[in-house]
């Protein structure tokens, strides 16, 4: 047995029940964004300058400098615009941030988002000396901002190793986003009971579209065009899943957040479309009729 990759089933689209959205709509658009904390004193996660002469040197000032933007500005055009839309995003917060950015966690509080635990700190799961306290470590610590523990993880960098799901289970994660297999939510089997798989993006994501593929700026909004056309076609027969993941050092700046904005408007102008959180996507799926849960 592999004891990651035999953690689900496989299953045929065409083979399963239709799913059913309450208004009857075609698409549930899930928007993430994705708030971390890099430490200056250690190697950045990402970087958008490479280090003069090839010689990475720490502290990496304009790197650290370039997500911090995004903390103090960009983050704060995603809540305006996510605001003025009536959208509920969730928060996928390092645990790490609510304590080194407390008007930010408290600024997506105000706003009712969800928050989905992404790690203590930027680091892959990998180089955690201790995952499970962690895990509960950030959990305890949204919970202190919430009121209520976290429903849903995402490891940083989707990371996870063959003791990830059975920890976060165990400490009662709901809904994890590191697998990225398909349109709608599925269920994975843990050592500690069933864990939802959520439909997470690494392509409706800006990270890979920003930094690794370099595409222009209105590349969001042209491919989450036509991702949603498509999922929209195909929710006729049974409703998708569409994740919009984004960063605030990234789509925050001036000149990405105008096509988010255009984005959004797109698909609540279309219809037959539902904005929802990660929790309100699992609380709806458990409803559905003819699902096969572990």
């Amino acid at each position: 047995m592999n004891p990651l990759s035999d953690r689900i089933p496989y299953s045929a689209a065409p083979d399963r029940a239709p799913l059913r959205l309450p208004g009857g709509e075609h698409v549930a658009v899930w928007v993430i964004v994705n708030v971390e904390e890099w430490s200056i004193e250690r190697p950045m996660p990402r970087s958008v300058l490479p280090p003069p002469m090839g010689e990475t040197r720490l502290p990496d000032v304009p790197n650290w400098a370039w997500h911090e933007y995004g903390m103090r500005v960009g983050f704060w055009r995603f809540a305006k615009a996510l605001e003025q839309r009536g959208i509920r995003a969730t928060l996928a917060i390092n645990g790490r941030v609510c304590e080194a950015y407390p008007r930010l966690a408290k600024g997506a509080h105000d706003l009712g988002w969800e928050f989905m635990g992404h790690g203590w700190s930027q680091r892959p799961m990998h180089v955690v000396e201790d995952q499970k306290s962690e895990i509960e470590k950030t959990i305890s610590v949204i919970k202190s901002v919430t009121g209520v523990a976290p429903r849903g993880w995402e490891s940083p960098g989707l990371t996870e190793t063959k003791d990830t799901l059975d920890l976060l289970r165990g400490a009662g994660i709901e809904y994890v986003a590191n697998w990225p297999f398909d349109d709608e939510p599925a269920e994975m089997s843990t050592i500690n009971g069933p864990i939802v798989a959520l439909p997470y993006t690494v392509e409706m994501n800006d990270i890979p579209i920003g930094v690794l593929q370099h595409h222009p700026s209105d590349m969001l909004l042209r491919r989450g065009v036509d991702q949603f056309e498509r999922l929209h076609a195909e929710g006729a027969h049974s409703a998708r899943v569409m994740a919009i993941s984004i960063h605030p050092y990234l789509t925050g700046v001036p000149h990405r957040i105008g096509y988010l904005e255009q984005l959004l408007d797109y698909i609540a102008n279309k219809g037959k479309a539902r904005f929802m959180a990660g929790d309100e996507i699992l609380d709806w799926w458990r409803t559905q009729p003819g699902l096969k849960l572990v």
